[in-house]
């Protein structure tokens, strides 16, 4: 039986490549780079070269990359970092109804050591409010977080006008961007789009799990969140997974090469698919097609099947796909995303995530509609009034 593997978002396969490079690291060059003999300086150089391969994906300097542990590290840096580090000069807080559990869970937390937060609203296809976003912004907002792709249905954030705007109303404000859906996906200018920090996971991009970066602008000041032996400039302490560094370096590299082969790809599937799925009686696709939202996601709703019932059978015949983001699926609730969107009642417990990746073919998209096609009449035999 053939795999269609069109659960992406979640995570990626690791390219051969960037295997064989982090075998290389931890079989030969394993040293400390903290540590000054040789094996120590070729460990800080693999260090360096991926900074300067991540930087130049991103037209920023070497220096303003930070090595963490992935997303979620990122997030609570970017978050609690900046609040510990700018509590001074205010204590108000701005981010949207649709963002991973990521942040919100570290905005729940500053909410009890006594910041205030406010949560601005999306439209139906996940855009942020704009106007809304102008009318709370004050003179003690420290921090704007937005994602830049929604990594549940794939909307695509206008960040630079988001940033342009946060930086009029007040100079003073950082501005963070949860990039973990959108890196090596969309072409990415922190700088340009006023963004002060942004984060990165290395799965997401076919690297290593337990990896990832934030860009931190070389002007702003966040708080290190993990305290110990000063690594990476005082920044984020702990002795660098070098193997995992190496391997995101490698990673964003490999994706720069080949940006636009892949996203003409994706985009390819995922408006087949998207086709397929609007032809079908009681589907309701929740993106946009194009490039008005990221090209690797889908999300659709199918009325009278629940999402985990359809994902099971289409598991049955190879076909991999997610029914909402995967961090949610230790904690099984209905979308806060889908909720904020609009998508009705009915549909909430009813929707699947397909998303795509290098190693997927267009043909992909109709194999998996096909089945799509055959199932539902027989699942919804069994709907539920």
């Amino acid at each position: 039986m053939k795999e269609i593997y069109f659960d992406n978002a979640a995570t990626t396969r690791v390219r051969p490549e960037v295997i064989e490079l982090m075998d290389e690291v931890m079989g030969e060059n394993y040293g400390n780079p903290s540590s000054r003999h040789i094996l120590g300086v070729r460990a800080e150089n693999y260090i360096k070269t991926a900074a300067g391969q991540i930087a130049a994906t991103l037209k920023v300097k070497p220096q303003e990359i930070v090595f963490n542990s992935g997303g979620t590290e990122g997030n609570n840096m970017a978050l609690i970092g900046t609040a510990l580090a700018r509590k001074g000069y205010g204590k108000h807080i701005i981010s949207t109804n649709i963002e991973h559990a990521a942040v919100y869970k570290p905005l729940e937390l500053l909410e009890s050591l006594g910041f205030e937060v406010s949560i601005i609203g999306t439209d139906s296809k996940g855009h942020v409010d704009m106007e809304a976003l102008k009318a709370a912004i004050r003179k003690d907002t420290i921090l704007v977080s937005s994602m830049w792709v929604n990594n549940e249905m794939g909307a695509i954030e206008d960040i630079a006008a988001m940033g342009r705007l946060i930086k009029e109303a007040n100079p003073r404000t950082y501005f963070h961007s949860d990039a973990i859906q959108a890196y090596g996906k969309l072409t990415l200018r922190p700088k340009e789009a006023f963004v002060d920090m942004m984060t990165v996971s290395a799965h997401k991009i076919h690297g290593p799990k337990g990896a990832g970066f934030i860009y931190i602008n070389e002007k702003a000041h966040v708080d290190p969140t993990i305290l110990g032996g000063g690594q990476q400039k005082d920044r984020r302490s702990g002795t660098e997974n070098v193997p995992g560094i190496a391997g995101t370096g490698l990673a964003a590299e490999l994706y720069k090469k080949e940006h636009a082969a892949i996203e003409s790809r994706m985009l390819e599937i995922k408006d087949r698919l998207t086709d397929r799925l609007n032809a079908m009686e009681g589907v309701t696709v929740n993106s946009e097609k194009g490039k008005l939202s990221a090209p690797h996601i889908v999300s659709a709703s199918f009325d009278g099947v629940r999402a985990e019932v359809l994902l099971h059978a289409l598991e049955e015949k190879g076909i991999y796909v997610s029914s909402g983001s995967a961090c949610s699926s230790n904690h099984p609730a209905i979308s806060g995303t889908l909720k904020a969107i609009g998508v009705k009642n009915e549909l909430l417990d009813s929707t699947l995530r397909f998303s795509f990746g290098i190693y997927n073919e267009p043909e992909e998209a109709d194999e998996a509609a096909d089945c799509i096609s055959e199932l539902l009449p027989q699942l919804r035999r069994f709907r539920r009034y």
